[in-house]
């Protein structure tokens, strides 16, 4: 019972960082808010590498879905903010996607190096 709670942490760990990444780029912006502390296209890399790694690192067998499921959801936001009033931006997709192949990169020395 414990031992697959544990291994269900992975799944949720990465839902719940999908729905903050949802949530945070399809708010429409406020009006007077604070900016980011970093650069936008920064962050989306961030997002994006932060969203593969606890799966990967789980196993680097997910990666085979994840990063082009990852990639569909970067692109998906990208197709619908317009409809939040936020812009949809190419260079926001590819910060996404450069995020994905950087977890990407660091899931698979993880695996190399766990043996």
């Amino acid at each position: 019972m414990i031992r697959t709670a544990i291994a269900q942490i992975p799944f949720v760990a990465t839902f719940l960082i999908a729905v903050f990444i949802g949530v945070t780029t399809l708010t429409p912006p406020s009006e007077g808010g604070e900016p980011l502390p970093i650069p936008d296209k920064l962050a989306h890399l961030i997002a994006f590498l932060v969203l593969v790694l606890p799966l990967g690192l789980a196993s680097i067998s997910y990666m085979r879905w994840l990063a082009p499921v990852a990639l569909f959801y970067g692109g998906a936001i990208a197709l619908i903010q317009p409809s939040f009033g936020r812009s949809a931006e190419w260079a926001d997709f590819a910060a996404d996607a450069a995020g994905v192949i950087f977890g990407l990169a660091i899931c698979w020395l993880w695996a190399r190096v766990r043996g």
